[in-house]
C-alpha cells in the first residue's frame, strides 16, 4: 500500500478490502439435433472471436479499442493480475500486492500458488506501491493494460494510454466486483468467452460452499472497519463494495438500518459516528478488520458496546493484513483459495445468533 498520511492510508484500507446451464429434450432427435448445433458453435468459436475485432471496451475514461488479439498482458493495482491467471496467462508484468502480504514476495498466497502452477518461477513484479512506475510498465512491452479494479486518475489513464491499450473500470474507482473484474479484463484479453466460463465456475463453486453453511442463510451481516483507538466513528462498507456486495452472494442479507443511511449508491463506505450507533441495531453479525482487541474494546466502548451483535459477541474478526483480509475485496483465484476459511470463521458466529 503506498506510504500515505493516516487518513489516505484508511481511505486506501477502504479501497481494498468475486449455473448449471439445464436443458431437456422430448425426443433423441432433438437431443442429437442440440449437440450438433453446440458442437458447431464450439468448432466456429474462434472464428467468431477473430471476426469481433477490434473490440470496443466502454468505461469511466471513455472507450478503449483493442485492434487484435493482445498476446502480452499488462495489469496494474489489485487483483487484475488474478484475472488473467486464472484464464492461464501470465502476465508480462503485474503490480507488487501491497495488503496482506506476509512473506515480502510482493504476491498473495493464491497468486504464487498459481504462478507456480503455470511453470512461472521469476514473474515481473512492477514495484509501484509509492506510485505507478510507468517506465517499468513500458519497458514490459505489453499489448494491453488490464486495470478493471483500480483507483487510477485520468492522468493515469491518459499516460499509460501512451504504453498500450488500458482496460479501466466503469464508472467509480474501486468497486468493481469479481464478475466485472473478469469480464472487462478478460473482454480485453480477447478471451471474453473464457472470462464468461470462469465467472460460471466461480459462482458454481461458491454456491456448493454455502450450501454447506445453511446457517448463514438469511443472517443480517455487515463488513465494517473499525479502530480500537478510536471508536468515535467507524465505517461500513455499501452493497456498492465488493465485500458488502459478496455478503449477500454469500446467501446474508443487508441490514435495513443501514441501508437507510445510504444517501449515496455509488459510494463503497459509510462513514457514522458512534453517535448513529442505532443505525446498527438490527445487524446480526459483523466482519471485521482487526485484531484479538478488536472485540474487547467494541464491547467495552459505553456506545458500541449497547449494540446487540457487538454485546453478544457476533463479531468476525479478520486479522488485519493478513491474506483472508486481503480476501475480502475477492477475485477470481482468491475466492476459491479463502471461501472455506471465511465461511467457516462466519459460521461459527452465526450460529450464535438467535
Amino acid at each position: 500500500m503506498p506510504k500515505m498520511k493516516n487518513s489516505m492510508l484508511l481511505l486506501m484500507l477502504l479501497s481494498l478490502m468475486v449455473f448449471a446451464l439445464a436443458a431437456c429434450s422430448e425426443s433423441s432427435n432433438k437431443d442429437t439435433a442440440k449437440k450438433e448445433e453446440e458442437q458447431t458453435k464450439d468448432n466456429t468459436s474462434e472464428t467468431t472471436d477473430e471476426q469481433q475485432y477490434p473490440i470496443t471496451i466502454q468505461h469511466a475514461f471513455g472507450e478503449t479499442v483493442i485492434e487484435k488479439k493482445p498476446e502480452r498482458i499488462a495489469t496494474i493495482a489489485w487483483s487484475n493480475h488474478d484475472v488473467a491467471l486464472a484464464l492461464g496467462i501470465v502476465p508480462v508484468g503485474f503490480s507488487a500486492a501491497n495488503y496482506g502480504v506476509q512473506d515480502g514476495s510482493g504476491m498473495l498466497p493464491w497468486t504464487a500458488e498459481k504462478l507456480k502452477e503455470l511453470g512461472e518461477e521469476n514473474p515481473n513484479i512492477y514495484q509501484d506501491t509509492d506510485g505507478l512506475d510507468f517506465e517499468a510498465i513500458a519497458d514490459s512491452n505489453p499489448d494491453v493494460i488490464l486495470a478493471a479494479y483500480s483507483g487510477i486518475t485520468q492522468e493515469e489513464y491518459d499516460t499509460l494510454s501512451q504504453i498500450a491499450p488500458v482496460v479501466a473500470y466503469k464508472e467509480i474507482p474501486w468497486v468493481t466486483s469479481w464478475r466485472d473484474q473478469i469480464s472487462l479484463n478478460a473482454q480485453g484479453m480477447g478471451m471474453a468467452a473464457e472470462g464468461q466460463q470462469l465467472i460460471a465456475e466461480t459462482e458454481k463453486l461458491i454456491q456448493d460452499k454455502v450450501n454447506e453453511h445453511p446457517e448463514i442463510k438469511g443472517k443480517k451481516a455487515a463488513f465494517a472497519m473499525f479502530s480500537a483507538t478510536d471508536l468515535s466513528k467507524f465505517y461500513i462498507y455499501t452493497p456498492a463494495d465488493p465485500r458488502g456486495e459478496f455478503l449477500v452472494e454469500l446467501g446474508m442479507e443487508y441490514p435495513e438500518s443501514v441501508k437507510q443511511q445510504i444517501t449515496d449508491n455509488s459510494s463503497f463506505y459509510l462513514e457514522l459516528s458512534a453517535e448513529n450507533a442505532d443505525a446498527l441495531a438490527d445487524v446480526e453479525i459483523f466482519i471485521a478488520y482487526g485484531d484479538d482487541t478488536t472485540l474487547p474494546a467494541l464491547q467495552a466502548d459505553p456506545i458500541l458496546g449497547k449494540v446487540p451483535a457487538i454485546q453478544n459477541g457476533n463479531v468476525v474478526v479478520i486479522g488485519d493484513n493478513t491474506p483472508l483480509a486481503a480476501a475480502g475485496t475477492p477475485s477470481s483465484l482468491s475466492i476459491a483459495y479463502t471461501i472455506d476459511e471465511y465461511l467457516s470463521l462466519i459460521s461459527d458466529v452465526a450460529k450464535n445468533v438467535k
